[in-house]
């Protein structure tokens, strides 16, 4: 990649704003959980003064997403296309793939709960681009475009964009969350802006308490939160002096809301004690698992996309004792997020979509100081959808004998892309609004030079 679109993607572009776009200092921003709280709170008093129009589209099957996001590129063969009959140098001692629920499909054997599940998703087999970098990759596989001088927004900056505060949702907590650091690789927001980046949330779910960057203060109990809001009152003497100046009242709104997040109900979403130790056994005692069932709380209490940031799957090497450890981990809390989801009657209306930015090579590395290792592959791997419109049970496209170029039907994420709004109510052929003014789609055209192979109606 080039130095150009390396800035291109980083979003690197002067000072840090707040979500009106005006310049803040890291300091302020981070300074004590009410200033947090409070600069979360701060996207809704924007939209309210600049709502977006929503492109027409089709009615919604969907309401939010959880995107599942592999970072680092998961090994297809492994996974969700094996590949038993190309032999050791290819699978190494993963040979053994499982029959799941549905008849006809095999996945990988390390995945039996998921196995158990098959009815509710669908998987991909096919999809491709062809490149073999993390950052381009990542951008490509999250915008459905090849990097330019325009940095797009990824999914889950659009769906914040048509979804979010502009367009009716009310809630506290932002619509667009992460679990729970960001990718690092690009703006997820593009040139929409700050107003519609995710809040990331830091901290680790499986702790005894998840400490929630600007919502819980490490070492801070909820009585001592409530005793620095009432210390802060008495002090507050100009508020006093002049209660009815419009910046003393947006002020106390803020303050209300930021304390609500901390202390009411809204903030409490992240408070996994809640739940009964069995259920979170089942998700899996560990970041990933317990960051499902965030998730899953996340989406009851209506925030629109959410993404599961799930680390650890550049395995140049020590690829197989990696996979012996984390297959297990995304078994379990990938299935207790589709089985709970469903049980809740709200897999109907959320799509799952799990993917990395890339598979990895099916054959082996044997090469020094590799020895077992597997590389980025882009020509061709897999993904999973579930839920919100999608079809379960099915298998779309297919890979070659040994999963290294598909078969049939390529699939290229502009596809899925495209399909993913259209499932949420948002016209892929609408326009984002830009700072130049600059009539640019929500996706590309052919005429963009972008390859597509066409939405995923099979399973619409």
């Amino acid at each position: 990649m080039s130095r150009e679109s390396e800035s291109l993607l980083s979003g690197a572009n002067g000072p840090s704003l707040d979500a009106c776009g005006n310049p803040i200092s890291r300091r302020a921003f981070v300074q004590g959980s009410i200033g947090a709280a409070s600069a979360l709170l701060a996207q809704r008093v924007c939209a309210a003064a600049t709502s977006t129009p929503a492109p027409e589209a089709k009615p919604a099957k969907a309401k939010a997403i959880i995107q599942i996001w592999m970072w680092g590129g998961p090994p297809h063969v492994d996974t969700f296309d094996p590949k038993p009959e190309s032999g050791s140098d290819y699978t190494g001692p993963l040979n053994h793939p499982i029959a799941t629920n549905v008849k006809g499909i095999r996945i990988g054997e390390s995945l039996p709960e998921l196995a158990k599940l098959a009815d509710k998703f669908s998987i991909l087999r096919s999809v491709t681009h062809r490149q073999n970098g993390h950052e381009t990759a990542s951008y490509l596989t999250q915008t459905g475009r090849m990097p330019d001088r325009n940095v797009y927004p990824m999914v889950g900056g659009v769906v914040s964009l048509f979804k979010g505060y502009d367009h009716g949702y009310e809630g506290l907590i932002p619509p667009y969350i992460v679990l729970t650091q960001p990718q690092g690789r690009f703006s997820e927001a593009g040139f929409l802006g700050v107003k519609y980046k995710p809040f990331a949330t830091g901290g680790n779910p499986n702790d005894a308490k998840f400490a929630v960057e600007g919502v819980i203060s490490p070492g801070i109990s909820d009585e001592k939160q409530q005793q620095r809001r009432e210390l802060l009152k008495r002090l507050n003497t100009l508020g006093r002096a002049v209660p009815n100046d419009p910046a003393m009242t947006l002020a106390d709104e803020a303050e209300k809301g930021a304390y609500d997040l901390i202390l009411g109900d809204a903030g409490k979403v992240f408070d996994l004690s809640q739940e009964k130790d069995d259920l979170r056994a089942r998700y899996g005692r560990n970041t990933f698992g317990q960051s499902c069932l965030v998730a899953r709380r996340l989406i009851e209490a209506g925030v629109r996309y959410v993404t599961i940031n799930y680390g650890g799957w550049d395995t140049h090497k020590d690829h197989f004792p990696i996979m012996r450890r984390k297959l297990p981990e995304l078994d379990n809390g990938f299935a207790s997020l589709l089985r709970d989801l469903s049980d809740r009657g709200l897999l109907d209306s959320t799509i799952v979509w799990w993917t990395g930015e890339f598979g990895r090579t099916p054959k082996v590395a044997p090469e020094s100081p590799w020895n077992g290792g597997r590389h980025h592959f882009g020509n061709c791997f897999s993904m999973v959808v579930a839920g919100g419109g999608f079809k379960g049970g099915m298998v779309v496209g297919e890979s070659d004998r040994r999963g290294e170029e598909p078969k049939e039907r390529p699939i290229y994420p502009c596809d899925l892309i495209g399909t993913l709004y259209e499932l949420m109510g948002i016209d892929p052929e609408g326009t984002l609004p830009h700072p130049q003014g600059l009539p640019l789609r929500v996706t590309p055209t052919e005429a963009d030079g972008v390859k597509m192979g066409g939405r995923l109606k099979e399973i619409t």
